[in-house]
């Protein structure tokens, strides 16, 4: 039977991998069997970048944190090499960078599975939301959209312009 001291830094790792989960806006596990120094080098790296913290975790005690926040489909998936990387920022910037990763390096990590502000989810669907772009990018991506129009409106009436005045009045204005 574990000691007293033991048994009480297993509880408050368990605390705090619980807290983690439940303030995560992402969750990703991930199996890094047969990654090496450099390779691990550059994957911290990356997720730090993007705002993403990475640990390698003990599959019993986060097993024991996900369930007490309610995560029981963990179960299953918590084997084997596992490494947690979340945050509470861009909730697709965990598996993202884990995609990335994963095509740049023949496949040496892997996502287990995870969960995206709150739900539980698939492999697949993760792998999904790591071919996303970032919220920036997808930002600028839905404001270029609504200023498509705009500009659009703005040609065509420039055009009536032009043609209305005639091409004097376009030269004058050079």
């Amino acid at each position: 039977m574990p000691n007293a001291k033991v048994l009480e830094s297993k509880k408050a790792i368990v605390e705090a991998l619980a807290d983690k989960l439940q303030a995560a806006s992402s969750a990703v596990f991930v199996d890094y069997k047969g990654i090496t120094v450099a390779q691990d080098t550059e994957l911290r790296n990356r997720f730090r970048e993007a705002g993403v913290e990475y640990s390698v975790v003990k599959n019993t005690l986060t097993r024991f944190a996900a369930n007490k926040v309610g995560y029981t489909q963990f179960d299953e998936l918590l084997n084997g090499t596992t490494a947690m990387a979340s945050t509470t920022g861009d909730p697709i910037a965990p598996a993202r960078v884990v995609c990335e990763f994963s095509k740049k390096n023949k496949n040496v990590v892997r996502i287990k599975g995870g969960l995206v502000e709150g739900t539980v989810m698939s492999i697949e669907q993760l792998q999904g939301f790591g071919e996303l772009p970032g919220k920036d990018a997808l930002i600028a991506q839905v404001l270029g959209t609504f200023l498509a129009p705009i500009s659009s409106l703005a040609f065509v009436l420039d055009q009536i312009r032009i043609q209305k005045e005639g091409p004097v009045a376009e030269a004058a204005a050079e």
